[in-house]
């Protein structure tokens, strides 16, 4: 809310608008991107409606959590049959696609070009 304001006059002034608000009791919110996941434990969650389109807030403390993938020795052995790369070139390569066996392949044989 806005410092100042009579919250029921800012409550009457969103309606008129057209916004709603809505308290969400959330247990555990986790929000993934594509190096690591972020986890809110017991956040204050608040959902915004307005015209139809909703924006969710979230506050509360978090931890980050890497993504960890684990890559078995066959597919080691596969990428670099493939691509006539050394063991550790060839997990990098798949730690780095995160164990997408042909997309590591894929890169790994551009690298020779």
């Amino acid at each position: 809310m806005m410092p100042g304001m009579n919250p029921r006059k800012m409550q009457k002034l969103m309606k008129q608008m057209g916004m709603k608000q809505n308290e969400i009791k959330a247990i555990k919110v986790t929000i993934e991107t594509p190096d690591e996941t972020l986890v809110f434990e017991n956040p204050e969650v608040t959902e915004t409606k307005i015209q139809g389109q909703s924006t969710f807030q979230v506050v509360g403390t978090y931890t980050k959590k890497k993504e960890e993938v684990e890559i078995p020795d066959d597919d080691v052995e596969l990428v670099m049959a493939q691509t006539n790369v050394p063991m550790e070139r060839a997990r990098e390569a798949l730690e780095k696609t995160k164990g997408d066996i042909a997309q590591a392949i894929v890169e790994l044989q551009g690298e020779g070009k």
